[in-house]
């Protein structure tokens, strides 16, 4: 890739390394904070900060979540974060895999808007308390992206319908950028295959823009996914030809991975500001074009437990929901299970109340610029009246039963037209080139 960076902060330095040292550590902070809370939803009912030994009665008597997508759900969250703030962006965020629910909450609690929304979780140690207790237990939360978690329009049980939501939320709001995050069992569906193809309808001059984000951390709940298996060339090729533009971000090396997505980002962000900006200011648009897509490949489950009970745990299927599950039984898992939560270095992250650390809390956007509290994710705060026609001109008059006949398109097309106004384009506008 090749790609001249505008410098729009101190902390970004190169196309290729964008990020300063500094601006690297507080972003690989910001992602082990997240992780760490959500692996705390996943196990834990009390001890949050691991202030004293880990016991069993610590953690829940029954584990339900879903590790594997979630540490690459928050790694694009932290690096949207960033962009959000440098470029004074509106962005909301499609979870594909919403069961990677641990981290939309997470991400919310870090950002403030959950406490906001919830008071009784706090942002404090016994916030953190609240907070892992109510995930997948009796009387608290699901497991997915469910509605009442901040910024989710999509909770992702039925695969497959994430990125028509995306395309939805962006025609006619020009305005709005919407990442939508595609698993790869979710890559499998026919839903998705056929939403690739909504971005023949999307108008760079009305509409907003969506910048699909196709995670493949090679497994489904327990098989390998055909998008992680083809070679990267056919990959390229496929995306090609439904009409994106795909820029590859691959790796396991936290810091290679973290300054490959910000300089890919970064490019990603430049084109689509160029498009836009040909359509609307210059009035160039004469061709379809041919929207950027970022293509993420880190391991399944990353950053968490190598192998458990002598089994590749990380990068295989084995990390998809419970990686270990044996708490009260095996006291290796429950060794295990503090190792892990100690390697995120909570006392790192957490200052002695239980409140993120200042330097990590100043990291996230402000206001309704945090895509948890993004205003088009949150129902109920942007409403318009629907133009409805009146539903008493297709009534089919019966005289008595079984006597007639009707169909119900040709009473429709006959009987009222639906009110039209001239700023709204017909299909086939959004869809000539």
């Amino acid at each position: 890739m090749t790609h001249v960076a505008t410098s729009v902060s101190d902390d970004r330095l190169t196309a290729a390394s964008p990020l300063s040292d500094d601006l690297l550590r507080r972003i690989d902070a910001y992602w082990r904070a997240a992780n760490y809370v959500s692996v705390g939803q996943i196990y834990l009912m009390d001890n949050p900060l691991l202030r004293e030994p880990l016991k069993v009665e610590h953690t829940k008597p029954r584990l339900l979540g879903h590790w594997g997508t979630t540490p690459g759900l928050n790694f694009i969250y932290a690096h949207l974060n960033r962009v959000i703030v440098e470029r004074d962006l509106d962005v909301i965020y499609i979870c594909g895999p919403g069961h990677g629910g641990p981290g939309m909450v997470a991400n919310a609690y870090l950002e403030g808007t959950y406490t906001e929304l919830y008071s009784a979780v706090t942002q404090d140690e016994e916030g953190l308390r609240r907070l892992f207790k109510q995930f997948s237990f009796p009387g608290g939360i699901p497991s997915h992206a469910a509605p009442e978690t901040p910024g989710s329009i999509h909770e992702g049980g039925e695969l497959g319908y994430s990125l028509a939501h995306a395309y939805g939320a962006a025609f006619d709001n020009p305005n709005l950028l919407v990442t939508c995050v595609i698993g790869d069992g979710e890559a499998e569906t026919g839903p998705l295959a056929t939403s690739w193809h909504s971005n023949k309808f999307l108008n760079p001059a009305t509409d907003g823009a969506v910048l699909p984000i196709l995670h493949l951390n090679g497994y489904k709940i327990a098989n390998p996914t055909i998008l992680a298996r083809i070679p990267r060339q056919e990959l390229e090729h496929l995306l090609e030809g439904y009409g994106y533009q795909p820029y590859f971000v691959e790796g396991d090396d936290p810091p290679e991975v973290h300054q490959l997505m910000a300089s890919t980002l970064d490019r990603v962000l430049d084109e689509i500001a160029s498009i836009q900006r040909q359509a609307r200011q210059l009035g160039q648009r004469t061709e379809r074009p041919h929207w950027p897509m970022i293509v993420m490949r880190t391991p399944k489950g990353w950053t968490g437990p190598k192998e458990v009970d002598g089994l590749p745990t990380e990068g295989t299927w084995r990390s998809h929901q419970v990686p270990l599950a044996e708490l009260a039984t095996d006291r290796s898992h429950l060794a295990e299970l503090e190792r892990w939560l100690k390697s995120y270095r909570p006392e790192e992250l957490f200052d002695e109340r239980g409140r993120l650390v200042e330097e990590l809390a100043k990291l996230p956007p402000r206001g309704s610029r945090r895509m948890s509290a993004n205003p088009h994710a949150n129902g109920g705060m942007l409403m318009q009246e629907l133009r409805l026609p009146d539903f008493q001109a297709y009534a089919v008059p019966v005289s008595e039963p079984a006597v007639s006949t009707s169909e119900a398109m040709r009473t429709g097309a006959t009987s009222a037209s639906w009110p039209q106004t001239s700023s709204s384009p017909t299909v086939w506008e959004r869809c000539s080139p």
